[in-house]
């Protein structure tokens, strides 16, 4: 095995050798040139993880966060083999850290949690700390207020426990910063006033400078603007005395603000630009655009809506592309009323709505009562937290174990028969074995009776291995048949091809015989029975002499036998709920589709609580008006126009039963171009394995979509089976795979 390894690593040098050569042939970064130089002479044990880590860590500051990532693999994979637990857990805080940097948050977090677990082992609170700290960074990022506080809090506890002073003023400033966040602005100033003192008495002017930053930032929402820029101007001042550029930055663009709501735009400008040319300089992405914003606003204000415009547009991508979605949320609130200002009513409706469902989002009742336990939990409950720590474990473990006997029990009842006639030979076997032994033993000396009783085994063994060849036969026919039934109810090519009045293509490929991915078509008289009161929606008064082509790409629960049977429960509640119950909203289509879902697979009196259901996008094509209505369930729609990609983003809940507070499914709606092409897809295609051990992943799918999408769409379909099939090789396929493309 290590063997192996080590192959692998040589090969990755073999092909990264150009690259590296060509970075650091000058001698830029010496450390990597002599880590990698010691790689290769390292034997497999505690130092060479030890150097694979600081590799990895090298490459993140250089920026090569893939090979940053790569690099952390290899340290985990060799600490794992070694049992190296102290690999391990910086193998992943590594890995982590580079996905942070790459701004992917769920593999950021992820991989931070296995750290935590392993530095638990180790007894290593201080790591466990600072990474509980970052943690609550990133959960902010994601408007996971929750969640963040609890982060904190660990935090908090774990630097009290250690009487690390310094470590608390950073918590206790974060922590301020949340309530900011949120709003609670005694809280915040309570909490960032406490930073403040406690950095006063370290000596730490840099962090009084934060939490003075932040201070200003309260005071500034509440309409104190000449307390709020005295704050800012003390944190400026702190802040270049030690040349701190982000910090200077941020101050520069908050002065901007209070002169903005002073109306002194002109001093307004010139600080914004300052931070602008700043944060481009350390290319600080997420205050890049927080400046674009300001900017705007101050351009509105004196009447250049066009570059107004271009600043705000110019924001939300960038806070788009970073995951930011309270940023997110306020731009877009700026730019509907920037659209409503200059009479584009209709703009200005797109994104106020837009605006209002991230505001839901983060916002929300439930994320304000959960900080509210979250910090009881803290001051009250600290003796009960590792008893109901462990608890949860055992409770996760035991629901694991439940759904994994259920998915065992599902898919393997159609072949208890089988076990049962299997058991009974056997068992007959036994007891011919038996009688044979007790001849032998009375017979001893007849050598002729010792053959025959021999060949009886053979014929007998032999026997049963035909048996048992028949009965695997058996049910390899019966499953390509339930695989003939399951295709049936699959749309037909020809319904698709006679209704579709659009270039496409479906790529189909099961994992096993039968799948859990299905897709489904109807062409349906539209809208006439659509509650739209609700949507605030105009739709014209012909729209029911229309017609509109529905299409739903699911991935359901499993795949194998499993699978099939909630794809084929599935396709039958769509032909009730759609074609029986006349139901043609996208939304309220899957909202009944989970209510029949939850119904069916716990009925009441039920003692085990199943969760299985579908990831769908059900779209709803108007070729008409040229206009696309879709809903979707955890996987994302993308549309590619003039060569640019743009994700729509997914509710993130299956159509089925959620642990969470299960609300509607979000109606979407695009206006369509002709060219546009609209891509749906399951998770199988990128949670492929390739033959490096790595998973295709979204990024690498949506950059083969893009490098492809100017071909004929039977070519695309093609060129996919194929680029999935060479990345595949010979590993096994993990999952189904269903991939849809329409050229409008």
């Amino acid at each position: 095995m290590l063997k192996n390894y080590v192959n692998i690593l040589k090969s990755y040098f073999i092909l990264m050798g150009c690259v590296i050569g060509i970075t650091f042939s000058s001698g830029q970064n010496k450390n990597i040139d002599s880590l990698l130089t010691l790689i290769k002479t390292d034997k497999a044990d505690s130092s060479k993880v030890n150097h694979l880590t600081h590799l990895s860590d090298e490459f993140k500051n250089v920026k090569l966060y893939d090979t940053a990532v790569y690099f952390g693999n290899s340290a985990l994979q060799l600490a794992k083999q070694l049992n190296f637990k102290n690999g391990i857990a910086y193998s992943y805080l590594r890995i982590g850290t580079a996905y942070h940097y790459k701004s992917n948050n769920n593999q950021t977090i992820e991989n931070w949690l296995q750290a935590i677990k392993v530095f638990e082992e180790l007894k290593n609170k201080k790591q466990m700390s600072k990474i509980f700290c970052n943690l609550g960074l990133v959960y902010i990022n994601q408007g996971s207020y929750p969640k963040a506080l609890d982060s904190y809090l660990k935090a908090l506890k774990i630097n009290e426990e250690l009487i690390d002073k310094s470590g608390i003023v950073v918590i206790l400033g974060n922590i301020g910063q949340l309530y900011y966040y949120q709003k609670d602005y005694p809280k915040s100033l309570d909490f960032d006033s406490r930073a403040v003192k406690m950095a006063e008495e370290l000596g730490q002017k840099v962090k009084v400078g934060d939490n003075l930053l932040n201070i200003g930032n309260v005071y500034f929402d509440q309409k104190q603007y000449s307390i709020a820029l005295s704050d800012y101007f003390k944190a400026l001042k702190l802040y270049n005395d030690f040349g701190e550029k982000n910090r200077i930055a941020a101050c520069f663009q908050n002065i901007g603000n209070v002169y903005t709501k002073q109306i002194n735009y002109n001093q307004a400008l010139n600080y914004f630009f300052r931070a602008l040319k700043i944060s481009k300089e350390i290319k600080w992405n997420s205050y890049i655009a927080d400046c674009y914003t300001s900017i705007s606003i101050v351009y509105k204000e004196t009447g250049k809506f066009k570059e107004a415009e271009e600043y705000l547009k110019k924001s939300i991508v960038l806070q788009d592309s970073l995951g930011f979605l309270d940023d997110l949320r306020q731009t877009e609130e700026n730019l509907s009323q920037l659209y409503d200002t200059i009479g584009q009513y209709k703009d200005a409706l797109i994104y106020y709505k837009k605006a209002i469902a991230l505001k839901d989002t983060i916002f929300s009742q439930e994320n304000r009562k959960q900080l509210v336990r979250k910090e009881m939990n803290y001051e009250f409950d600290k003796k009960e937290t590792a008893a109901k720590a462990e608890q949860d474990k055992k409770d996760a473990v035991g629901e694991a174990e439940s759904k994994k006997q259920k998915i065992i029990l599902g898919s393997t009842g159609f072949g208890l028969l089988l076990v049962i006639v299997f058991a009974g030979f056997v068992f007959r076997s036994l007891r011919i074995t038996r009688k044979q032994k007790n001849i032998i033993e009375l017979q001893k000396n007849e050598v002729s009776a010792q053959k025959d009783i021999a060949e009886d085994l053979r014929d007998l063994s032999e026997k049963q291995k035909h048996i048992v060849e028949e009965k695997q036969k058996e049910i390899i026919q019966s499953i390509t048949y339930a695989k003939r039934i399951q295709t049936a109810l699959l749309t037909s090519d020809k319904y698709i091809n006679t209704h579709l009045p659009a270039e496409h293509f479906i790529l189909f490929k099961p994992k096993d015989i039968v799948s859990g991915d299905f897709y489904w078509a109807l062409s349906a008289a539209p809208f006439a029975n659509w509650d739209i009161g609700t949507n605030k929606i105009k739709l014209p008064k012909d729209i029911e002499r229309q017609n509109i082509f529905y299409l739903i790409t699911a991935d359901c629960t499993g795949h194998g036998v499993p699978g099939a049977f909630m794809s084929m429960l599935n396709i039958s509640y769509l032909n009730e709920n759609v074609i029986e119950r006349s139901i043609r909203l996208p939304h309220d289509i899957l909202n009944a589709q989970r209510k029949e879902i939850i119904q069916a697979l716990n009925p009441e009196g039920s003692i085990d609580e199943s969760k299985d259901g579908m990831d769908c996008i059900l779209c709803a094509y108007d070729f008409d008006k040229m206009l696309l209505h879709f809903a979707s369930a955890n996987n994302p729609l993308w549309r590619i126009r003039e060569g640019e990609l743009t994700e729509y983003k997914a509710d993130k809940m299956p159509v089925g039963k959620y642990s969470e507070k299960m609300e509607s499914f979000t109606l979407n709606t695009i206006e369509l171009q002709k060219g546009d092409i609209i891509y749906t897809s399951t998770d199988g295609f990128a949670d492929q394995f390739g033959t490096s051990g790595k998973k295709l992943m979204k990024k690498k799918f949506k950059e083969e979509l893009v490098k492809i999408h100017h071909q004929p769409m039977a070519e695309q379909k093609i060129h996919l089976n194929q680029f999935f099939e060479s990345w595949k090789g010979n590993t096994e396929q993990v999952d189904d795979v269903t991939i849809i493309g329409v050229r409008i």
